[in-house]
């Protein structure tokens, strides 16, 4: 296998991992299994997402480092097996690795957000994974904490 489908292979597996144990996998996991089945049964493959995802989240998430490269190593080999018996699926690989480029398949919501119940004094923020954000609020003003 050449050596960008292997890159794609184990981008792809990794990615895969990442999303079975995020708050979006409920939301995805239908569509990378109907992506994944390609002549296969879509409700097997989606079994065995379930069972890598049951694996990897009562190990604690990421924090096992053994059993996710376990786990993505499984689907890394999948992917590969996959990507040379189905050349197309080269492109459904590189649309889930783009960020906020879903395939079509994949169920989209919109979300509307209401705020009630007072005013807010400070960052309000829906996210499914925020990393390396650090808010610099700045200081009340003398006297305003009541002391």
């Amino acid at each position: 296998m050449e050596a960008e489908l292997m890159a794609l292979a184990s981008s792809g597996a990794a990615t895969l991992v990442g999303l079975m144990v995020s708050d979006a996998w409920t939301e995805v996991k239908d569509g990378i299994a109907r992506m994944l089945a390609r002549g296969r049964a879509t409700e097997q493959v989606a079994h065995d997402l379930d069972v890598s995802r049951t694996e990897l989240l009562q190990a604690g998430g990421s924090r096992d480092g053994q059993l996710v490269a376990a786990v993505e190593g499984v689907w890394r080999a999948w992917l590969q097996d996959l990507l040379q018996a189905e050349p197309a699926l080269a492109e459904d690989l590189r649309r889930l690795l783009t960020a906020g480029d879903m395939p079509e398949a994949w169920p989209l919501r919109e979300v509307h957000n209401v705020i009630t119940g007072g005013v807010q004094h400070g960052p309000v923020i829906q996210a499914g994974r925020v990393s390396g954000l650090a808010f610099h609020l700045p200081k009340a003003p003398e006297g305003a904490d009541g002391g």
